[in-house]
């Protein structure tokens, strides 16, 4: 049984593949569990923030995917980890996640005109996060997509990290 593209939507390697590219971009900045989720739920509806195309079509609801987001980033993060493309690290707030020596090269193995796509809206959010900071780009995100730390477990707390 063959898997087509659409098979590959909403999983674990999805998630994965696109942090390892918005984490490689990011370098030498690390992540935490929050922040991948809402760097992917960005990366994907960029335009809803006044970024590039997004990668994924516009449907209603947007703001609900972030319920079953954490999981499946969750779950792709460990993936790229197991295949050596993000580390695990401990910082002053807890674990934290970057891109490894081998992102960047695997990185550029990807041409499909989705992951040209992914390229430059990692390329626009990671200047996003240099110009405004973490705190600050979570706060432009709010102004967008409205309150959303109910939806990540942890909340506020790691807010200002």
């Amino acid at each position: 049984m063959s898997a087509s593209v659409s098979d590959l939507y909403h999983t674990p390697l999805e998630a994965g593949i696109r942090a390892v590219v918005v984490l490689e971009h990011l370098r030498p900045l690390t992540a935490d569990l929050s922040e991948v989720v809402l760097f992917d739920h960005v990366i994907v509806h960029a335009s809803d923030i006044g970024g590039p195309m997004s990668l994924h079509a516009a449907v209603s609801g947007r703001k609900g995917e972030l319920l079953v987001r954490r999981g499946i980033v969750e779950a792709g993060l460990d993936l790229m980890r197991r295949c050596h493309l993000l580390e695990k690290v401990a910082d002053e707030h807890g674990f934290a996640w970057r891109a490894s020596e081998e992102a960047a090269s695997y990185i550029e193995l990807l041409e499909s005109s989705y992951s040209e796509d992914l390229k430059t809206c990692a390329g626009w959010l990671a200047g996003q996060v240099r110009e405004l900071s973490k705190a600050g780009f979570k706060s432009m995100v709010v102004s967008h997509i409205g309150e959303w730390t109910e939806s990540f477990g942890h909340g506020s707390a790691q807010a200002g990290s």
